[in-house]
């Protein structure tokens, strides 16, 4: 997966609530699209679920947020190592071209 594409998928909190007020489709915009149709058919726990994620919606974007950037991490050390094995083989070929 390309790094640059994993970062256009970091969601805001800000827009969580925007689809949680207007359209009750917090969970569709994260991606748990199961939760997503069980909300809206017991309409959001007939509200006490509602009022719930309210306060539970930062939370929510944190952990989807902090897969995202693990993933992130890895590619990003990936890239440092394959850099570095790149040098590496570059000083020894220029080492071995000097001694000729």
């Amino acid at each position: 997966m390309n790094k640059h594409y994993l970062q256009s998928k970091v969601k805001s909190t800000g827009t969580t609530y925007l689809f949680w007020f207007f359209f009750g489709a917090h969970y569709a915009y994260l991606g748990m699209w199961g939760i997503q149709f069980l909300y809206w058919f017991t309409l959001g726990g007939v509200g006490v679920w509602a009022l719930i994620d309210l306060f539970l919606i930062p939370g929510k974007v944190s952990r989807y947020n902090a897969k995202l950037f693990a993933q992130i991490d890895q590619l990003e050390k990936k890239e440092r190592d394959e850099d570095m094995a790149r040098n590496i083989s570059m000083i020894q070929a220029s080492k071995t071209d000097s001694n000729e």
